[in-house]
């Protein structure tokens, strides 16, 4: 039997190397054959989903949701003390000092990961801006989104704080936070689909136990984590709930 294990689109380039340290690391732990395939995008992901291609996901919260109750995954473990926050950025010679600086047109760059357009939206609402009164740019990584802001292409830009905080310092730089998202609760998280229920005792304990070898910390460092924790269905329908409230 051979796994098919997948990670939301939005993760940094960088770690690219750090999920196929991991893809390996995990075989071994669980005696189990598991196939890492990445995706360029969240369309060509979530058809490969709705073909039942996918049994394990490190997926991000919108996914979360028709993950669950669509497709009838469970959660197993997400990282420890890893949160969803959104960076509402600028480049450095930019003009708005804060968001309610901004004006109706503004431009946005952002990717095309639904739960940071949707929450630094929310973080544009005390300019009173919304969808009519913004365009918005489309970039396949984060960096396209800084480089948008660097060539004078946007006014602003979203970035998954995590990915934010990866850019090259010669790029951060030249760029300037106005605000920054504090939720805390909306956050990534591997789920197991049909196929991988039966498992998911044996996958969280391995995860749980990534600290306690050197090989498991090492591929822990490789994707910039410092641990798992459980994620027990209940807090996976918590922040699907959640999710919910914030997009009504």
């Amino acid at each position: 039997m051979t796994f098919n294990l997948t990670v939301s689109p939005d993760f940094a380039p960088e770690r690219i190397s750090g999920w196929y340290i991991f893809n390996t690391w995990l075989q071994k732990e669980i005696g189990k054959s598991v196939h890492l395939e990445l995706y360029d995008d969240f369309a060509s992901q979530r058809a490969d989903i709705a073909r039942g291609k996918v049994d394990l996901i490190y997926a991000n919260p919108s996914d979360a949701a028709f993950l669950v109750r669509e497709h009838g995954f469970v959660g197993v473990a997400r990282p420890l003390g890893v949160t969803d926050e959104v960076v509402v950025a600028v480049a450095d010679e930019s003009p708005y000092a804060a968001v309610e600086d901004l004006r109706p047109g503004t431009r946005i760059a952002a990717t095309d990961h639904p739960d940071i357009r949707m929450m630094g939206m929310i973080l544009l609402e005390p300019a009173d801006l919304g969808r009519d009164t913004t365009t918005q740019r489309e970039c396949a990584t984060y960096v396209l989104v800084a480089k948008a802001l660097l060539t004078g292409q946007a006014d602003v830009g979203f970035f998954l704080k995590a990915a934010y905080d990866d850019l090259a310092s010669s790029t951060k730089k030249r760029l300037r936070p106005l605000v920054t998202s504090q939720i805390q609760v909306v956050r990534h998280g591997l789920l197991a689909g049909t196929k991988a229920v039966p498992h998911v005792s044996a996958l969280r304990h391995a995860l749980l136990g990534m600290t306690d070898s050197p090989k498991g910390r090492d591929a822990l460092a490789n994707l910039g984590f410092t641990g798992w924790e459980n994620f027990e269905q209940e807090d996976v329908e918590f922040m699907i709930d959640l999710m919910d409230t914030l997009v009504a």
